[in-house]
């Protein structure tokens, strides 16, 4: 057994009491980590016993665009990004403070999808803890009309003015949970143990499917490199770029490439098959 396997073990018989809480929400520039969308804020708050011991909050700089459906919801717009903090310059703050404790969040899967994207990009490790899904527990253990956070928190009397920033969203996600905790410890729900297993067990964390690399593309990717691709659009179109591999995912039957275009000035994402001609570039 591992020390993080003996550490999560050791917390399983706690009193939910005793656990500090880290509750965490991204906002993000679209739906889709896998085709290039990144984290544009990101909050982390940490409690213990009902205190709010520290929070963690940062607008991120995502080095491309917020779709149009992602404006609508969070209103970040992309004046309000152009001066914050790159993702690589607030993961080891983020990191810290997510390391507090047991991770909570509405929708973890999504959460973490996106976490896991943007450590990956820079080459750190997923984390690796234990996670409670407040969204999971809504949809085992009510009937509200919505599971949405929103909904959610309206069916519980709790205000929504500032929902879907992530600040907001994180001491909601707290409400919700100590709200849920109270309404199941009647049902014997005493420990963490106790809570995963009203989750259903142990959230497992996201990894990015690992998929063959071509040589000319693992080779700018281990030397954080430029390559020229040659590239045929669905419409048909060529056009010849210079581009800077990020990392290579997988989607269905299809692998893409997720780059820095050059052309574009802005991250964007190839389908290897529509890649028509590559080759290495020295990084200038």
């Amino acid at each position: 057994m591992t020390s993080m396997e003996e550490e999560s073990s050791s917390l399983l018989d706690v009193s939910l009491a005793e656990i500090t809480f880290v509750y965490f929400d991204v906002e993000t520039t679209g739906l889709k980590p896998q085709f290039g969308d990144r984290i544009c804020e990101v909050a982390a708050l940490c409690c213990k016993g009902g205190e709010e011991l520290r929070a963690y909050h940062t607008l991120v700089n995502p080095k491309r665009p917020i779709s149009p459906g992602a404006f609508r919801v969070n209103l970040i717009s992309e004046e309000d990004l152009a001066h914050a903090p790159l993702f690589e310059d607030v993961a080891d703050d983020l990191l810290d403070a997510l390391s507090d404790g047991v991770m909570v969040a509405h929708n973890a899967r999504f959460d973490l999808g996106f976490l896991a994207a943007e450590l990956a990009t820079i080459h750190y490790p997923m984390i690796d803890t234990l996670v409670v899904d407040t969204l999971t527990l809504a949809r085992r253990y009510y009937s509200f009309p919505s599971n949405s956070l929103s909904s959610v928190a309206r069916s519980l009397g709790f205000g929504t003015e500032q929902l879907h920033r992530a600040l907001s969203d994180v001491r909601l996600t707290r409400q919700v949970l100590e709200t849920f905790m109270d309404d199941l410890r009647p049902q014997g729900v005493h420990t963490l143990g106790h809570l995963l297993g009203a989750q259903g067990g142990i959230i497992p964390m996201p990894a990015l499917r690992q998929v063959p690399l071509p040589p000319a593309i693992e080779e700018a990717l281990a030397q954080e490199g430029n390559l020229y691709i040659r590239y045929v659009s669905a419409e048909g179109e060529e056009t010849e770029r210079i581009v800077k591999p990020l990392r290579v995912t997988s989607l269905r039957d299809y692998v893409y490439l997720v780059a820095y275009c050059h052309m574009r000035e802005a991250r964007r994402v190839f389908r290897l098959d529509r890649i028509l001609e590559m080759g290495p570039l020295q990084q200038p």
